[in-house]
């Protein structure tokens, strides 16, 4: 099957188990565990008609490849995962709180930015599909679960992309060392797509002159830069902070 993916782990296993079931197409649990969370996973399979297929552990670390699977592993139908940005936009009820990752090639940052953007309740993730990491299984047990239950939506044209959140009445706001206003002294719009750029270069030039504006995120030690991931939490969380000021004022 072409749009197969491979996902393993608990985190991963499980979410897709409540989030999307009908999208597993094969499930393998190693022989013989029977410990509370691999009884949680076949209970939820059974529960689901999923169907599970018993293995060793040897015939697990083939199927995920030699990665820590936990005792669990899978694979599922991509194509039952797409959606379109206008499906999200248009069937908010709160405005919209977006993370563009505009060259982020890392599985293991894609994973955590994911898991950030969940804690963190934004709406979907959009990354262009050239020079970005794809979802896959390293990104899906990173993410614990995230990459099941927030949108990730790759785009052909980002800069486009942009300019339509923008008729959605979207800011498109990014993070930048040089940037006009830092992150603490920056009323953030209600509305807001913050786009994070690739860690060593940063957000591509076209992709930077479609920013309504640039924040900067202040340091105060000796380190220069921070993991992205990193960043977008921080950015994500101060959004939040404003947003529940806000709503209590």
């Amino acid at each position: 099957m072409a749009n197969q993916r491979l996902i393993y782990g608990f985190h991963a296993v499980n979410a897709r188990l409540w989030q999307n079931p009908k999208s597993i197409t094969e499930l393998y649990v190693q022989k013989e565990k029977s410990d509370a969370r691999t009884r949680e996973v076949l209970e939820k399979a059974a529960a689901e008609n999923v169907r599970v297929h018993f293995a060793d552990a040897d015939r697990l670390n083939t199927i995920a490849k030699g990665a820590r699977h936990q005792g669990v592993a899978g694979f599922i139908d991509a194509s039952k995962n797409h959606v379109h940005l206008e499906d999200v936009l248009d069937n908010l009820r709160e405005p919209p709180l977006l993370l563009v990752l505009d060259g982020i090639t890392d599985p293991h940052n894609l994973g955590a930015c994911l898991r950030t953007a969940d804690a963190m309740g934004v709406h979907a993730v959009i990354a262009p599909k050239d020079k970005s990491a794809g979802l896959n299984a390293t990104v899906s047990k990173v993410a614990c679960g995230a990459a099941e239950t927030v949108p990730y939506i790759t785009v052909t044209n980002l800069a486009r992309t942009l300019r339509e959140l923008k008729e959605y009445g979207i800011w498109i706001v990014g993070t930048d060392m040089g940037g006009e206003s830092d992150l603490y002294h920056t009323d953030l719009p209600d509305s807001v797509a913050w786009v994070m750029g690739n860690e060593g270069e940063g957000m591509r030039r076209l992709t930077r002159e479609h920013c309504d504006m640039l924040v900067a995120i202040p340091m105060f030690g000796t380190v220069g830069s921070m993991n992205v991931s990193v960043s977008a939490g921080m950015v994500l969380s101060e959004t939040r902070r404003q947003k529940v000021l806000k709503a209590g004022q």
